[in-house]
Formats: C-alpha cells, structure tokens, sequence
C-alpha cells in the first residue's frame, strides 16, 4: 500500500491523478500543509469500516427459506382505561 500526500491545489488540477493514486492507497490532500482529507477506493473504504449487509439484504439471501422458525405466541392482558 502506497501513501501519496499531495496539496489541495495539486488535487484541484489533476484530480484523476489523484483518483488513480488512490487505487494504490489512501491519498491525503492536504490544506495549507496541514493534513484535511482522505481520498481512497470505495473497496478500501468499505474493508475499512467492514460494512454489513442491512437486514432486508440478509432477508433475501438464498436458501434461508430452509431455515425452520416459529414465533411463540403472545397473550396481551388488556384492561379498561381510566380516565378518572
């Protein structure tokens, strides 16, 4: 993994440079010398933070139809209001 440091300026005039760097690792762009952001690949990005599937993705995942669930039934006792 390469680390490229380049200023803010460098990144206003030769952006896809910088997105190429970014394939070989994190790029920091820099604001008067002083480090403001990162640019990396969308696949490095979620390594990173190791995101995880929502729910409905893990719903619709093939062969969990196999899985066999039963929710237990619930009893709600209810009681009149009092509105005293």
């Amino acid at each position: 993994m390469t680390i490229t440091t380049i200023s803010s300026r460098e990144f206003n005039q030769g952006a896809s440079e910088a997105k190429r760097a970014a394939n070989n690792g994190p790029v920091f762009i820099t604001d008067r010398g002083r480090p403001a952001h990162v640019l990396m690949s969308f696949e490095h990005y979620q390594r990173l933070t190791k995101q995880r599937r929502n729910i409905a993705d893990a719903l619709a995942m093939p062969g969990t139809a196999d899985i066999e669930f039963e929710a237990p039934r619930v009893l709600v006792d209810t009681r009149p209001a009092d509105f005293s």
